[in-house]
């Protein structure tokens, strides 16, 4: 049951040697997530071996070329390998005049559906669900309308314990009420406590991609206990006027966002082209949270799956 993030881009606008821009891979139970797509992002696909074919939604936080510059060829290349299942675009409001554009020119024999969700919220709102998975959008503070994505596993239902079905004789519909985290009331008046009966069979994951943006006050509560945040780290702390000015994050502030909001690991991107070394960025974000890793083109982290004993 894997919950894993490919790094598919770690750069910011500037083209730089061996990273290409702003692009991530979540496989969350098998479902691929593809969130924003600059430049070079089949390339990057198909090196780490994620089969392009099986993705399921594509999210766009803003149109800004570096994050979604390498989504036209990208699908055109799923249209040209058969593709005929719906692809679902989330993206800022303004990205439909593109999509338009893209599908007037290009459309013609594609061969499977765009479903366009423009994204228009003033706080977390769900946007997509699944059985198992469920995804917010929130807004973050750049230039132009951006978004950041929330992605968290459900909740799952609750277990019985195997010895309690046993000793107390439960019923099928005293089980039903168990798993739904009710407490069971007899007809001799007797109560079964729900915490004493039943356990979460697992740790439900989360991960929050958090990209070109400026500190503001309500983000580290948007993503309040995520396991792991994505949080852009354009500039080292020396730049932060810089990072002011084009509404962009240093590596004090990202790292403060990650401590304020209880994170459990910090991952950092969207490197400026002045500082070609990511470990300087980390070394910074590491004096203030130290569960912080600076990633490169081609890193996978895994949220492993922790199973209730």
């Amino acid at each position: 049951m894997e919950f894993r993030i490919t790094m598919a881009g770690t750069a910011s606008a500037m083209p730089v040697k061996g990273k290409n821009q702003s692009a991530q891979v979540l496989s969350v139970r098998g479902r691929l997530f593809l969130i924003d797509c600059g430049e070079g992002v089949q390339s990057r696909l198909v090196e780490a071996g994620i089969p392009m074919m099986k993705i399921d939604s594509i999210f766009i936080s803003h149109i800004h070329g570096d994050h979604v510059f390498g989504l036209f060829g990208l699908l055109s290349t799923l249209g040209m390998k058969g593709r005929r299942i719906p692809l679902g675009i989330y993206a800022p409001a303004n990205f439909g005049p593109i999509m338009k554009f893209f599908l007037s020119y290009y459309g013609d024999g594609l061969g499977y559906e765009l479903n366009f969700t423009p994204l228009a919220m003033k706080s977390p709102e769900m946007v997509f669900e699944s059985k198992s998975i469920e995804v917010l959008a929130f807004p973050l503070n750049h230039r132009i309308e951006t978004y950041g994505f929330l992605f968290r596993e459900k909740e799952p239902q609750l277990n019985v314990r195997k010895e309690a079905v046993a000793t107390l004789g439960l019923s099928l519909t005293e089980i039903g009420a168990i798993k739904r985290g009710e407490d069971v009331v007899r007809g001799d008046g007797s109560v079964i406590y729900n915490a004493d009966v039943a356990y979460r069979p697992y740790s439900p994951r989360s991960y929050a991609y958090c990209s070109d943006t400026a500190p503001f006050p309500q983000l580290p509560e948007w993503v309040h206990g995520v396991n792991l945040l994505y949080h852009e780290c354009t500039y080292l702390a020396a730049y932060e006027e810089q990072a002011r000015l084009r509404y962009h994050s240093t590596t004090l502030q990202a790292a403060a966002c990650a401590a304020q909001a209880g994170a459990g690991k910090l991952v950092i991107g969207h490197y400026s082209s002045r500082c070609r070394d990511p470990r300087a960025y980390e070394a910074e974000c590491r004096t203030v949270f130290p569960e912080t890793w600076a990633a490169s083109d081609g890193d996978v982290f895994e949220i492993p799956f922790i199973k209730a004993k």
